[in-house]
């Protein structure tokens, strides 16, 4: 299966073009979690999932990364995100919701299914906000969508930070769920 879309083509050139490092793999389209895990390789990456939101009054979006074998309570993710947008003195998002795929497309240039930090390519004017739950720092690689979810980027935790630097959009880590 070697289709490569223009969306991930867009990423993979960026990547090339910024000396970024990474494997790429192919599979049947995996727009949801559980679809795409018959298709991941055990190639020792945390795969991560990723949701698109807004706030309260639509004029601030942000992208939240984290492992796929955990899940996000929304009200729960609302404080946190919240506390932690006061702590560093901005404002606060009020009530979070997630984001139309018009605003996905206005802002990520993607479609549901297939987001990933990868859409910050495509957000010129570095409007999103990422926020990645802190446990992926331990990880030593993470895979995303290459912008579309018939295929897997399989990137070391360096070589994304270094992408995340060149693209410059504002991101921190931040713990986003309870570890049990």
């Amino acid at each position: 299966m070697d289709y490569i879309s223009q969306r991930e083509q867009i990423v993979l050139e960026y990547l090339d073009q910024n000396g970024i490092s990474y494997q790429v793999y192919h599979h049947p389209e995996g727009k949801t979690i559980i679809e795409a895990k018959q298709w991941w390789r055990n190639d020792g990456s945390v795969h991560c999932k990723n949701i698109f939101l807004r706030n309260h009054k639509g004029d601030q979006h942000y992208l939240v990364c984290f492992d796929c074998e955990h899940d996000l309570d929304i009200h729960d993710l609302e404080q946190r995100l919240k506390a932690e947008l006061i702590a560093h003195g901005e404002n606060s998002p009020g009530k979070l919701s997630f984001a139309s795929p018009e605003r996905m497309e206005r802002y990520l240039g993607l479609e549901p299914g297939s987001v990933s930090p990868f859409g910050l390519i495509n957000d010129k004017q570095q409007h999103v906000i990422l926020f990645l739950d802190e446990n992926l720092q331990k990880a030593s690689s993470l895979s995303f969508h290459p912008n579309d979810c018939r295929g897997t980027v399989v990137i070391s935790k360096q070589m994304f930070e270094q992408y995340l630097s060149i693209k410059g959009n504002r991101y921190r880590y931040m713990s986003l769920y309870e570890c049990r």
